[in-house]
């Protein structure tokens, strides 16, 4: 059975007492989670008990045992937080960065020519999982891209025109190139470069 992967952060897990991440978490009766220490100090100083959150009332003062899955879930968080991803994720000079990471650049590992823009593999997986962007061509990451779109209509360059001996778009097949031999870009890549 495949693994399901579950995506929290740890803001999630905030004691609203003391606004940090719980510790030793405890549930009351009404569903609310509390850091022991706060709860505890809380009902010690009230002269009723209330949660501090929904306010609902309880007769006697619960007994409070520790939320053992919850503790759990929140010291593999802490984990997975504390270790950054490995270093060889991020770029280095000389490395292709993707374009949609902020702070510290992951390398990318495909540009797309018809996004013209260059991805790490968290922000490629849209390519892979999304129909609308799963028909995009993508490549080994390209400082270039720009150079592989057409000046005239800015559309992927697809086409050589052997008439005219120049890389050319869709467009420029039927606007301008009627008549003209043509074949697919990599074709022509391929008859030129047969040892590459």
């Amino acid at each position: 059975m495949a693994e399901a992967q579950l995506f929290v952060s740890q803001d999630e897990f905030i004691c609203s007492m003391c606004l940090d991440t719980l510790t030793d978490p405890v549930t009351i009766p009404c569903g609310h989670n509390f850091c022991l220490k706060c709860i505890t100090n809380y009902w010690d100083h009230s002269q009723e008990c209330r949660c501090p959150q929904c306010r609902e009332k309880f007769n006697t003062r619960p007994a409070l045992q520790r939320n053992n899955l919850l503790n759990e879930v929140i010291k593999k968080l802490k984990k997975t937080t504390l270790s950054p991803p490995p270093p060889q994720n991020y770029s280095s000079p000389g490395d292709m960065e993707c374009d949609f990471c902020t702070g510290k650049k992951f390398r990318a590992l495909k540009s797309c020519l018809t996004c013209m823009a260059s991805y790490c593999q968290t922000h490629l997986q849209p390519h892979y999982d999304g129909d609308a962007l799963k028909h995009h061509k993508l490549v080994d990451p390209d400082r270039n891209l720009k150079e592989k779109l057409c000046e005239k209509h800015q559309k992927t360059l697809e086409i050589f025109c052997k008439t005219d001996d120049s890389c050319i778009c869709m467009m420029c097949v039927v606007t301008g190139h009627n008549g003209h031999k043509m074949v697919e870009l990599e074709t022509e890549r391929e008859e030129k470069e047969p040892w590459s």
